[in-house]
């Protein structure tokens, strides 16, 4: 029979996938919790893409933290910026001067942007990282539509980045263009040119996802520019590696992350790849038992040696195990090695094409089928956090299979989801901070 311990205080840094995938776990069987966040909401980062293109309101995707822990009265919300990480004491100091410490501490605080050193990327470029990122590209866009002569070329996007996020805001852009030109509000669509240092979009799909990927953006009017690089972005172009040039006032930069700034406060930690800390096999930091790190931020060993992806479903599985280790360590028991359930990975390409690479030898499958996959997988993840998943695969079926044009904002109302949340629930988006940089971020 295992010794019963006294229960612990968790400290919990980020409320994203992974913090509030771990904050329920250990809320559920009564433990305490802190969740500390620069936001008062969590994000759901599969669809900043709609946000951005006006095809849903950014409160649709930012559900408040009081709202998803409203059933667990143990745990605590905190909301405010880190300004360090004390993993010796366990600790984290606010930007204000005060000390929240635990028994444990979880660090889940996600990923930012990473330019790679790109002249002028961080300062023109626009991230998709947040609902703050999305909302303000949104409005980039549209005052970019309403203001402007489309046979300037002023209206012309290049997108850095030909994976699952270049390539679905490419596509939901194109769709946009297509359905300005077809009620009139454009003569001529803005030219979409998705960039990507590699041989193929989707890189690390199959070449058969490669394809279709590549077949349907540009059926869909985009323009893939592979093999190349950017040198440099300004207010009002592109210059890239082999001397070429783009004109251009809106630059989407999905061309990778690394983890939140905030891990650059922190002594005692080993980081890796993306400026992520390096954990073992239990997801501990080494040296450090009653630290773990989780999500985006952290580099997360498969069973074969491999780091795994920074994916939503290995944010929300990492977190639940995380919360379940330390609930084995309360028991008496000893912590066990993550194993991952890989989901597979999917894109979505535009409203009615999908592609998805699922089960262990990734088979693939495009279309409809390939959208009822990515669909399971995301109602999965929303259901750490939201109850209603029905009210999203309602409105994500209608959205896929909806023929006519998407709708603008500025002319008709962008689609909800049906939540049916108290209207008190309201998440606080602060669209002004100036950058995308997270101290407590998104997975």
């Amino acid at each position: 029979m295992t010794e019963q311990r006294e229960s612990p205080h968790v400290v919990v840094l980020g409320g994203g996938l992974a913090g509030v995938a771990c904050a329920h776990r250990l809320g559920d069987e009564g433990v305490r919790v802190t969740l500390v966040d620069r936001n008062d909401y969590h994000q759901f980062q599969p669809l900043l893409y709609q946000v951005a293109t006006s095809q849903l309101p950014a409160e649709d995707i930012a559900r408040p933290h009081r709202a998803i822990f409203r059933e667990h009265p143990t745990v605590r919300i905190h909301t405010a910026d880190v300004a360090e990480i004390d993993v010796e004491n366990l600790a984290l100091t606010l930007s204000d001067g005060e000390r929240i410490t635990g028994s444990h501490l979880v660090i889940a605080a996600g990923a930012r942007p990473e330019y790679f050193g790109v002249p002028g990327a961080a300062e023109h470029a626009f991230a998709l990282y947040s609902v703050a990122d999305a909302e303000r590209l949104r409005r980039h866009l549209q005052s970019t539509i309403r203001s402007t002569d489309p046979d300037e070329g002023a209206l012309d996007v290049v997108v850095v980045g030909g994976g699952p996020t270049g390539v679905e805001i490419a596509g939901a852009l194109t769709e946009l263009m297509t359905a300005l030109v077809a009620t009139e509000r454009l003569s001529k669509p803005g030219k979409i040119t998705v960039v990507d240092r590699g041989d193929a979009l989707l890189g690390a799909f199959s070449d058969k996802s490669h394809d279709y990927a590549h077949e349907r953006l540009t059926r869909q009017g985009a323009d893939p520019r592979l093999g190349t690089g950017v040198a440099a972005v300004h207010a009002d172009r592109v210059e890239f590696d082999d001397g070429s040039t783009i004109a251009t006032q809106t630059v989407i930069w999905g061309g990778g992350e690394s983890a939140a700034s905030v891990v650059g406060s922190a002594t005692g930690l080993t980081t890796g790849r993306g400026g992520r800390i390096d954990v073992q096999p239990d997801l501990t930091v080494d040296g450090h038992p009653q630290v773990y790190a989780i999500g985006d931020v952290a580099n997360i060993p498969a069973k074969d040696g491999t780091i795994l992806p920074q994916l939503g479903s290995v944010a929300q599985q990492s977190g639940t195990w995380a919360a379940d280790n330390i609930l084995r360590e309360v028991h008496g028991d000893k912590a066990k090695p993550f194993h991952y359930k890989d989901k597979g990975i999917m894109a979505m390409i535009g409203r009615n094409a999908a592609v998805a690479e699922v089960g262990r030898h990734r088979h693939q499958m495009e279309g409809p089928l390939a959208f009822a996959a990515w669909l399971g997988v995301h109602a999965m993840l929303l259901s750490g956090a939201h109850s209603k998943t029905d009210a999203f695969m309602s409105w994500a079926w209608d959205y896929f299979d909806r023929d006519h044009a998407a709708t603008v904002e500025w002319s008709t109302a962008p689609q909800r989801i049906a939540w049916g949340d108290d209207s008190a629930d309201v998440p606080h988006i602060i669209v002004d901070r100036g950058d995308s940089t997270t101290s407590a971020g998104s997975n």
